[in-house]
């Protein structure tokens, strides 16, 4: 138990703003994903889509405040899809 805590400190004093918005990424893709799996007979993309991408975006602000290059691709990546998937929604 003690080497989670000693994870979770080093991440927030290492640099308080990634792991902040890392959190608010995790949050987010949780409530969204949570979201489609309770209505995945009926799924309800104008709502869990959004959270999706506030996740990735914040995820992505984490890693590229801590120079992870392929979490900034695969999270990039989610930005890519869930604005293709908002403007689906709600342009055409």
């Amino acid at each position: 138990m003690q080497g989670i805590k000693d994870f979770y400190r080093d991440s927030l004093t290492s640099d308080p703003v990634a792991h902040y918005a890392e959190m608010i990424g995790a949050v987010s893709v949780i409530i969204g994903s949570s979201i489609l799996t309770w209505t995945v007979l009926a799924p309800r993309p104008d709502i869990f889509i959004p959270f999706y991408f506030i996740g990735s975006c914040a995820s992505f602000f984490g890693a590229y405040r801590r120079g992870l290059p392929w979490v900034l691709v695969l999270t990039g990546w989610f930005i890519i899809m869930n604005i293709i998937a908002l403007s689906r929604l709600y342009i055409t």
